[in-house]
């Protein structure tokens, strides 16, 4: 008999967690969007999808949502994938399935070619409109729909309890905020001393209109939060939860694309949503500066995002890689990965990727080396074999995000000398996205390269 250890560990705690609930887990399915394009989180959506970006130094972005769902007592996992689908396939086939851990529970939705043509995803309501014939066979009485590019401490039971206690034909998560931040979400009004939705806008911009969106104290305490520094707005963190046949009727009513710009509305109208207020940890990873913010927040002592907790702890594949090596290295504030070797001066405020090889006397300040996929980089199409990945020595960066199986020379510095915003070098060795220089996956950068 063939036994897998952390596939058996999983499940356990999904079975456990079932034990505690006091709903039925098994009668709810899991909806993970995958996303567009990704374009204000290029060039690292240039080879992969958004799902699929490296985080932490070891984890992808939807490890986080497939973890959660499990560790909640989800099993029924469905994800809608599009752009460079591969990536996306390759990483929950290499963590999840050739794992073991979900056998038949985790399944990723494509475009396809049907009867009516090619089949293209044109927004989330869409994306989960186009698969209605497979959600129609799936035995559930609940959805939750999840997005694939966001990082959070939620326990989903609570939310699945809430919704049943209310008879709530759908459940919008949502976090209290302050209003220098209301306007970059969509914002929910509520019933006053209830919790039933009775407006919604997306990001509104008129100062006067944002007013309208005003929670009092009184209502935000019979949901249970207590309001300090002005967090008095409810936003929508994009994570909703609907009955089977609510959901279905929705989709064929309202035909327009996205639940968050069109459909939440319609709903509304039945008098029937609700939201659930979830007062903790939350971050859309939407642009370069929102996914460099959260890398480096893990560097600090107890990270908001609590990934050292066992019953909520991030899932992600096994590398079967050798402990960290360093030599001679200051290391101050960081994150430093399985299978690195470190011979530098300095590392100081950084995460350090799986496989990551820095030479001796180079310095690492406020950057993300996302790793490497291997050590022996293997030969081009030309049959040219192209030197390894990794940072030489004496080099200095600064403020830079370093993507996958890059290749820097001796002597290279990365400093953004002209404090550029947004720029493209001629050259395509570096881009810079909000202030932060990025050096795209499997770039080579010569010796003594200044930037």
């Amino acid at each position: 008999m063939i036994v897998n250890f952390l596939a058996e560990t999983v499940l356990y705690e999904a079975s456990h967690a079932k034990q505690k609930a006091l709903v039925d887990l098994d009668r709810v399915a899991v909806i993970i969007l995958g996303g567009g394009e990704g374009k204000r989180l290029a060039p690292l959506t240039k080879t992969r999808c958004k799902p699929a970006i490296s985080f932490g130094g070891r984890y992808t972005l939807i490890d986080v949502p497939i973890s959660h769902s499990l560790t909640s007592g989800l099993s029924k996992i469905f994800v809608i994938g599009q752009y460079l689908a591969y990536t996306l396939q390759k990483h929950l086939f290499q963590t999840y399935m050739y794992q073991g851990i979900s056998q038949n529970q985790i399944q990723l939705l494509v475009p396809e070619e049907r009867d009516e043509g090619k089949v293209w995803f044109e927004g989330t309501a869409d994306a989960v409109r186009k698969n209605l014939d497979y959600f129609s066979e799936v035995s559930a009485d609940y959805f939750l729909i999840l997005s694939g590019d966001q990082l959070y401490n939620i326990n989903f039971q609570q939310m699945i309890e809430f919704a049943v206690e209310h008879d709530a034909g759908m459940v919008i998560a949502s976090q209290p905020v302050a209003e220098r931040d209301a306007s970059r979400m969509g914002l929910l009004k509520i019933e006053e001393g209830g919790s039933r939705i009775i407006d919604f806008v997306e990001k509104p911009q008129d100062e006067a209109l944002l007013k309208q969106y005003y929670t009092d104290a009184d209502t935000l305490h019979h949901l249970g939060y207590d309001p300090e520094g002005g967090k008095n707005y409810l936003g929508s963190m994009g994570i909703y939860l609907f009955k089977r046949q609510t959901l279905f009727d929705l989709l064929s009513k309202d035909t327009r694309e996205d639940f968050g710009k069109h459909l939440i509305s319609t709903q509304m109208q039945e008098g029937d949503v609700h939201a659930y207020l979830y007062d903790g940890y939350w971050e859309d990873i939407g642009t370069i500066e929102s996914y460099y913010n959260a890398n480096l927040a893990l560097t600090q002592a107890s990270p908001d995002l609590k990934w050292y907790d066992e019953e909520s702890r991030i899932i992600t594949k096994r590398y079967n890689l050798p402990g960290v090596q360093i030599s001679g290295c200051e290391v101050t504030s960081a994150l430093i990965c399985e299978g690195s070797v470190i011979e530098a001066k300095e590392i100081t405020h950084s995460v350090v990727g799986v496989r990551s090889i820095i030479g001796k006397g180079s310095v690492i300040r406020d950057s993300i080396l996302i790793g490497n996929e291997y050590y022996e980089r293997p030969a081009l199409v030309s049959g040219e074999v192209a030197p390894p990945p990794a940072i030489g020595k004496q080099c200095h960066l600064e403020r830079v995000i370093i993507d996958e199986n890059v290749t820097i020379g001796d002597g290279v510095t990365l400093i953004n000398q002209k404090g550029h915003k947004h720029y493209d070098a001629p050259d395509g060795r570096v881009v810079v996205r909000d202030g932060i220089i990025i050096v795209p996956r499997g770039t080579c950068i010569p010796d003594h390269y200044i930037f």
